[in-house]
């Protein structure tokens, strides 16, 4: 598979990858300024544009007819996991009667929060929908129904189809 980032491709020295200690501190200064619903919805929204970029650049737009689920499942475990963004581990994806359910653990949102946090994770969850909405033609609203910060095994994120993408 050829859907790595370059090495080095933002920065020169430091490369693209930064501390998830500095990530932290940005989304709990805004959840501080914004609150905490209008902090969820920007990173949902941040994350879903992000997903979006992501099934683009592996021209997987529009492809929900002519690729398996299990195929875009394995690109996506790649491109955002450890040899990718790793923004997260994604262990399955599962199609169901009325969405996609999506198997995730070690998550960015996640990192170092105590057990038993009541935090979400917005962004990621936002960056599989955009990129899933991108992959199938069709728009999704995700919510996470399992978290690994409160007695989970996983942080599960499910999507109920809403229509089509409106172009």
């Amino acid at each position: 598979m050829n859907i790595a980032i370059a090495q080095n491709e933002l920065r020169q020295e430091l490369g693209d990858f930064s501390s998830i200690i500095c990530l932290k501190a940005i989304i709990t200064g805004v959840e501080e300024a914004l609150g905490d619903k209008a902090t969820a919805i920007a990173l949902i929204s941040a994350g879903r544009q992000r997903g979006r970029m992501l099934a683009e650049k592996l021209d997987l737009v529009d492809k929900g007819k002519e690729v398996s689920l299990a195929d875009v499942t394995q690109k996506v475990q790649y491109a955002l996991g450890k040899e990718g963004t790793r923004l997260c581990v994604v262990d399955k994806i599962i199609q169901e009667d009325k969405g996609y359910k999506v198997y995730t653990h070690e998550t960015v949102c996640s990192a170092g929060e105590p057990q038993g946090s009541s935090r979400q994770c917005t962004f990621t969850m936002g960056a599989i929908q955009g990129f899933l909405e991108a992959f199938l033609g069709k728009r999704l609203r995700g919510t996470q129904t399992e978290s690994t910060l409160r007695e989970g095994t996983h942080d599960v994120f499910e999507y109920k189809i809403l229509g089509a993408v409106q172009k």
